[in-house]
């Protein structure tokens, strides 16, 4: 019998009796299927490509991986040994985090320490503003309230509570510059800058951090610091509070208003920081 000449299958030779056609056939056709396993299989939309350097030793896969790519940003990830998958891009501001749990081993997170995600922007009216369901996915806030005017020339404090609170629940040292230190508590929540403001005053702003806001197991220490203009005096102010808020629940809401039920408008951002 000969062999062909690339992968050896066996032929009938020119001198092989007509007899023996029947076997010759069968045997060239086993070698060949044989030959073709690899051939089998595969799933729609899948590739045959090169398992390694022997001839006919070929594997199904996936197509090219860039066809599985349809919104910016995506990623290619694999969900196994010479399998791709689509990574969705994330949201703004997150990074790209390894996890075991996911299909691909990967996933799109907000970083753990540092980052800042705002939540909510509010603008300020009449004597006073509640924000409601502040999200607890983060482990400090930060409130920035910024461009505050008492709406009538009467010197005022902008104060704050949380979650509705009115109770004795609420302490804290202000120095404020010019001024001395002072010892403030009481069930309101004094924890913000003295205010002089004026019609003229678009210019004040305070920042005020709370940390460990959504733990239930212990109280929320807070530090909030402002500047001020007083127009009518032509004094410019600033003020540094120090405080607590003595309560284990997670903070939800927040509620801004005047210590003299004076009118005032600005924006607040509340920012949750990791």
């Amino acid at each position: 019998m000969a062999n062909t000449t690339n992968f050896g299958w066996e032929t009938p030779d020119d001198t092989d009796l007509v007899k023996d056609g029947a076997a010759a056939i069968r045997t060239l056709g086993s070698s060949i299927d044989t030959s073709f396993v690899d051939l089998k299989g595969g799933t729609t939309g899948q590739v045959l490509a090169k398992a390694s350097n022997t001839d006919l030793d070929f594997t199904w896969s996936a197509a090219d991986p860039l066809s599985i790519l349809d919104a910016k940003g995506d990623l290619i990830s694999a969900t196994a040994a010479d399998t791709p998958a689509r990574l969705a891009v994330g949201t703004d501001g997150q990074i790209l985090t390894a996890d075991s749990t996911t299909s691909t081993g990967l996933k799109w997170a907000t970083s753990s320490s540092g980052s800042e995600t705002l939540l909510s922007t509010t603008s300020l009216s009449g004597t006073a503003t509640t924000i409601s369901s502040i999200s607890g996915a983060y482990k400090h806030l930060r409130i920035w309230i910024y461009d505050l005017d008492i709406t009538t020339a009467t010197a005022a404090q902008i104060r704050f509570n949380f979650n509705s609170d009115l109770g004795n629940h609420y302490s804290g040292v202000v120095g404020s510059i010019p001024g001395t230190i002072l010892d403030k508590s009481n069930d309101i929540g004094y924890v913000t800058p003295d205010r002089n403001l004026s019609t003229a005053a678009t210019d004040s702003s305070i920042i005020l951090d709370v940390y460990h806001y959504a733990n239930t197991d212990t109280h929320k220490p807070f530090m909030s610091n402002g500047i001020y203009w007083d127009a009518t005096a032509a004094t410019l102010g600033g003020v540094l509070t120090f405080g607590g808020y003595a309560s284990t629940s997670a903070i939800t809401s927040i509620r801004i208003f005047s210590s003299s039920a004076q009118s005032f408008t600005g924006t607040v951002k509340i920012y949750g920081v990791n």
